[in-house]
């Protein structure tokens, strides 16, 4: 079966940033004013010619959310469950070439960490791990799933890059998302930012979408790790990943991530600085592009900048994350993949959202109508 990459082969990274670049304020105003917008309106809303119109995006990019999504902000937590990796990335302080103290959560952990996000009143898990194919392989992840699946009522993962037969198993196992990023779709970067591992072959973590929509799961997550090369044309190759999904593998739903590089342990500084205005552009870029997308924002960011964008465009947020297996009660200490810079608990976070008179969602759907 084809995928994305015999697509990707066909783009040209210059002529895609040159075609950004060039657009101008005409080009926004036509843009702003169409009913329907398509990928070339997406590269449009993306240059530096959209920037002076970043109000006007964010009223429609608040519209077009109340439409799809209410004033709703669905939210939920990651549970770390092993800081194991085999790869060598150059900005994750579970690189391989670190040398910390590995840690996996046995089974008595795994619980004892979920007993204390459902104490907070979590629902929807995200369980993420390093990429350790050896220690925290597909049958590591069928039992989490398994301990985990009375308590939550939905459970999503962000690992290593599966084979198809290993994401049919996770489907059947319940889990309703997986995330995956590209990282960069640069591909010389790309080799630059992952030299030894697994994740160094860019066309196997290119095609894993593909493989997920084969196994019918049921959402996918995209993004790129911001800050490894210019956004823009790295949001618009991203974008463009999502709109063949889409088409393609219709019967999934589809979110997108914005990761912008964080302090971690034994990191390089990131190429490219992304200032707030910008990540807001990108937010309301792909809000009018495609009004079906769910749009995600972690503890990532500040606390000012999620409290001014819950009106603008997002569907929904991490809180009270921690980043390090075992960090919300059984090994604090131990290393995190990187930090957060939004700490606040997860009543201060409920409570932030209904300041903007909008419903902090904590469950939206129980599995018994979902026929899992």
């Amino acid at each position: 079966m084809n995928s994305y990459s015999t697509i990707f082969e066909q783009e040209d990274w210059d002529t895609l940033k040159a075609s950004i670049y060039h657009k101008t304020s005409d080009d926004v105003h036509r843009v702003l004013r169409k009913s329907k917008k398509d990928i070339h309106d997406f590269a449009t809303l993306l240059s530096p010619a959209a920037e002076p119109f970043l109000e006007e995006m964010a009223r429609q990019s608040m519209v077009l959310t109340q439409q799809r999504f209410g004033k709703t902000i669905q939210l939920y937590a990651p549970l770390y469950l092993s800081n194991e990796c085999q790869n060598i990335c150059t900005y994750c302080g579970f690189s391989m070439d670190n040398k910390i103290k590995r840690k996996t959560l046995s089974d008595s952990e795994l619980l004892l960490e979920a007993f204390a996000l459902k104490s907070m009143g979590i629902n929807h898990v995200l369980l993420v791990s390093g990429e350790a194919n050896k220690i925290v392989d597909t049958a590591y992840f069928l039992n989490a799933i398994d301990l985990l699946k009375p308590h939550f009522a939905q459970i999503s993962i962000e690992v290593q890059p599966l084979d198809l037969t290993d994401y049919q198993l996770l489907q059947l196992a319940g889990v309703h998302a997986v995330l995956v990023y590209q990282e960069t779709y640069h591909q010389e970067v790309y080799k630059e930012y992952h030299p030894k591992g697994k994740k160094s072959n860019f066309n196997y973590r290119l095609e894993t979408p593909d493989r997920i929509g084969q196994a019918g799961i049921h959402k996918m997550g995209l993004g790129v790790l911001l800050g490894l090369e210019d956004w823009r044309v790295d949001s618009l190759l991203n974008a463009k990943h999502i709109d063949y999904l889409q088409k393609k593998y219709w019967q999934s739903r589809y979110s997108v991530s914005f990761p912008r590089l964080r302090p971690a342990e034994g990191i390089i500084e990131p190429k490219f600085i992304m200032e707030d205005k910008h990540l807001l552009q990108l937010i309301c870029a792909y809000r009018i592009w495609n009004p079906d997308l769910e749009i995600s924002l972690s503890t990532r960011e500040s606390e000012r900048f999620r409290n001014h964008v819950v009106p603008l465009g997002v569907s929904t947020m991490s809180a009270a994350s921690k980043t390090n297996p075992g960090g919300y009660v059984v090994d604090p200490q131990s290393l995190e993949q990187f930090e957060i810079s939004d700490e606040r608990s997860m009543e201060a976070i409920r409570d932030m959202i209904k300041g903007h008179g909008y419903d902090p969602v904590m469950k939206d759907w129980d599995q018994v109508y979902s026929g899992v």
